[in-house]
């Protein structure tokens, strides 16, 4: 889909006339590059192309006839020069931008899965981020994942706490009906482990796990990515020696208790919730396969943030906000006494706790002390997103050829989190790229090709 208003105003080939989907001669002429497709834009990026067409389209009267004639006969790059050194065509879109207005739509629904991953959403709600920033919004309980989607996909909820992978997969309709969606901010950063039943203390070895059956919260998820990667570096065909269940995260407790799962790869606080029911034991963390891995996310359909995008706006800086805040150590046990209440996580608070400030009980005897056992950094680095659809493509969710970053920068909308972490007064990367190391193998978001041939165990 196009929109043609979101046209380059510079461009003779661009006509701003014409709306979503037209399909006339000059429409189809037009090119995906001059017509620039919304969902190839960030949302600072459409405000700033809606604020450039409107001016110049006033220049010309509104005469799209006249604009295009214009611009073939001077040239777009000439005529873009000319108009700047008359009208501070910069100073205009920047003032827009930093001054939205108040949101459109104050009373919002956002969905959340109970686990750990989801602190800022979550404690944006009783801790008071939402409200700082104009809006009224209610988070509801999630019991998992599909449920999640499919909430987000028919418009119950406004925005989702949703797993890093998903709004790629939406996007690409991977698993669901096709839907740009977008991911502005990360919500945590490590924060799941690698639990077995107390039945396995002796099978320590990911070699002896053949023919066990392990639970992971969504295939769409950084679980079941890092679950098969860490047991295919064992050695182990996740297809093919091991079962993977999809379980809800909510349940993976009592699923582990009744013998129908040998061990999962879940969020917390359902790690530490086995260790304390003395039924599981933390086997790995997860920051030991991947130090600051991505897990979930802050995500939205496009349509949110391109209709109301003050709306869209303030949402984002409550969220990275809250982040923010729950990245500091010295906030943990608070946020923990905030989060674990029946309306949202409905744990023990020191379970919470255990989880927050990375002081537990292992279920193996010991008291581990990993301040990062769960991080939060609102960042998303396109190189992730990159890492992640590697992943999909490894093990057969996706086929065919992949424009990697061209998906990534679609759905990963690293320039709208860089402004808002930046107007907040946060430090914020300059780069969108970088390389991952994860079992001691670098992974080059420069060559994701090269990287999957590199792996003997796979689908692709």
């Amino acid at each position: 889909m196009t929109i043609k208003s979101l046209g380059n105003p510079f461009s003779e080939k661009s006509d701003l006339r014409h709306g979503a989907d037209c399909g006339c001669d000059s429409c189809s002429s037009v090119s995906i590059q001059e017509s620039a497709a919304p969902q190839d834009m960030s949302a600072e990026q459409m405000t700033e192309r809606a604020v450039e067409s409107a001016i110049v389209r006033s220049v010309f009267g509104h005469s799209d006839i006249g604009r295009r004639s214009f611009m073939g006969m001077l040239g777009g790059a000439t005529a873009a020069a000319a108009l700047a050194s008359v009208f501070p065509l910069e100073k205009a879109k920047a003032a827009i931008l930093d001054d939205l207005g108040p949101p459109e739509k104050t009373d919002l629904n956002i969905g959340f899965v109970p686990i750990t991953c989801a602190t800022p959403i979550i404690m944006a709600q009783p801790m008071g981020f939402y409200e700082r920033y104009g809006l009224n919004a209610q988070v509801i309980k999630t019991a998992g994942w599909a449920v999640a989607r499919d909430k987000s996909l028919n418009g119950e909820y406004d925005a989702s706490h949703m797993l890093t992978p998903m709004p790629l997969a939406m996007t690409l309709g991977a698993g669901s009906v096709a839907e740009p969606y977008i991911m502005p901010a990360v919500e945590n950063i490590n924060g799941q482990a690698i639990v077995l039943s107390n039945e396995h203390l002796d099978k320590r070895d990911p070699k002896q796990w053949k023919g066990f059956t392990f639970g992971v919260p969504f295939e769409y998820s950084m679980h079941n990515f890092l679950l098969r990667y860490y047991v295919a570096e064992h050695g182990l065909d996740p297809d093919k020696d091991i079962q993977i269940r999809v379980v809800p995260p909510p349940e993976m407790v009592a699923n582990l208790r009744a013998g129908n799962l040998d061990g999962y790869l879940s969020p917390d606080p359902f790690n530490q919730r086995a260790v304390w029911e003395k039924i599981g034991f933390i086997h790995i963390l997860t920051k030991e396969i991947w130090e600051g891995h991505p897990c979930c996310a802050f995500a939205a359909p496009l349509s949110f943030a391109t209709e109301l995008p003050n709306t869209y706006g303030a949402l984002l800086k409550s969220i990275i906000d809250a982040t923010q805040y729950a990245s500091n150590p010295d906030n943990r046990v608070e946020i923990a006494e905030a989060i674990s209440p029946k309306n949202y996580l409905n744990q023990p608070v020191p379970v919470v706790q255990q989880v927050l400030t990375g002081t537990f009980a292992d279920g193996l005897g010991e008291v581990q002390r990993v301040p990062d056992r769960i991080d939060f950094d609102p960042f998303p680095w396109h190189s992730m997103g990159v890492w992640i659809l590697s992943q999909m493509k490894r093990w057969g969710y996706i086929e065919g050829d992949v424009d990697w970053k061209g998906v990534a920068e679609q759905v990963y909308l690293a320039a709208d989190a860089k402004k808002v972490m930046t107007d907040l007064g946060y430090e914020a990367p300059d780069e969108t790229y970088k390389s991952h190391t994860i079992m001691g193998k670098t992974f080059d978001p420069a060559d994701p090709d090269g990287y999957l041939k590199s792996f003997e165990i796979g689908r692709s």
